[in-house]
């Protein structure tokens, strides 16, 4: 049987402030419209990305069944611990365990873990299933690896 990792939630390894200019005007991703250079003000990712620092953290996606929610293989998911699960939401937990992200699903009285990809299949939620946090957001870079 495999040990699961233990986080330690009270331990941060490296907090930096970095404020980035948010622009007022959106990028348009079907036709294009002329540009606006009005900067609406400054955005800090973490407090954007982490609403309880004491109880999020971060994990790696290996794999690709949640690739149709935009979860990627090599993605950073961002974790929080202390939300209520519910139906609907996406969510890191312990099977058999091994960690998985699915989109928890209650339909009638039964709880299951969904993937988002049509390859894969559900798995039901049983006494032994451990939620361990909610996905508040996935990072991903693209043409290159973190």
């Amino acid at each position: 049987m495999k040990e699961l990792p233990e986080f330690d939630f009270g331990r941060v390894v490296k907090r930096s402030e970095v404020d980035l200019p948010l622009y007022a005007s959106p990028v348009e991703a079907g036709f294009p419209s002329p540009a606006n250079d009005y900067l609406e003000t400054a955005l800090d990712l973490n407090e954007f990305l982490v609403q309880r620092p004491a109880a999020t953290f971060l994990v790696r996606v290996q794999g690709d069944s949640m690739k149709d929610a935009g979860i990627l293989d090599g993605s950073i998911l961002i974790v929080d611990s202390s939300i209520e699960p519910q139906s609907g939401m996406i969510v890191l937990a312990i099977v058999d365990n091994e960690f998985t992200v699915k989109r928890l699903v209650k339909v009638r009285k039964t709880w299951t873990l969904q993937p988002e990809n049509p390859d894969y299949s559900a798995i039901k939620v049983t006494k032994d299933t451990e939620i361990r946090g909610v996905i508040t957001a996935s990072i991903q870079k693209f043409g290159s690896t973190f």
